[in-house]
């Protein structure tokens, strides 16, 4: 388990995670094989995992966006928060890829990112992140789970990862 940076609190107050401009977004999580073994086995109908290894988003008529089946609106607390997926842990860092190269990266407009990102803690946290990431058994799951790696635009790459 990936221990947490950003106080929950924190989170709940915030209206960005969990929410897409698009379907298909390339921000929504993909799931490693081991996130779709433990939604199932936590009773997560197969319905809410697409084709594609990805949770199925919902329409949001209200506020024009696509939003995380999981998500419930009305109080921005994640349904499966104790097992949420792997990227979902990791946000509002990502796994990079930039010319056949993989950086931890951190997405700013996450406003805890954007606020400490250049603070101790921060750096510290990024420190036991690639401990984390580098680990043998992780870097062997992400090998067998490629679509975890994204071509993000517009994020921060802070270290480069032996993967």
């Amino acid at each position: 388990m990936i221990r947490q940076l950003i106080p929950e609190e924190f989170c709940l107050k915030c209206p960005g995670c969990c929410r897409f401009s698009q379907t298909d977004s390339i921000w929504s999580p993909n799931l490693l094989d081991e996130d779709i073994q433990e939604l199932l086995k936590n009773r997560i109908p197969p319905f809410f995992i697409i084709e594609n290894k990805k949770i199925r988003l919902n329409y949001n008529q209200k506020q024009d966006n696509f939003v995380c089946f999981l998500l419930d609106l009305t109080d921005n607390k994640c349904k499966v928060y104790a097992f949420r997926p792997f990227e979902c842990r990791l946000y509002p860092f990502l796994l990079n890829r930039r010319n056949n190269r993989v950086f931890l990266a951190v997405d700013l407009k996450c406003p805890f990112a954007k606020e400490k990102h250049k603070s101790e803690i921060f750096k510290e946290y990024t420190q036991y992140l690639t401990v984390f990431l580098t680990s043998p058994s992780l870097i062997k799951t992400l090998k067998n789970n490629p679509r975890i790696i994204q071509n993000y635009d517009q994020v921060v790459d802070l270290v480069e990862l032996p993967i």
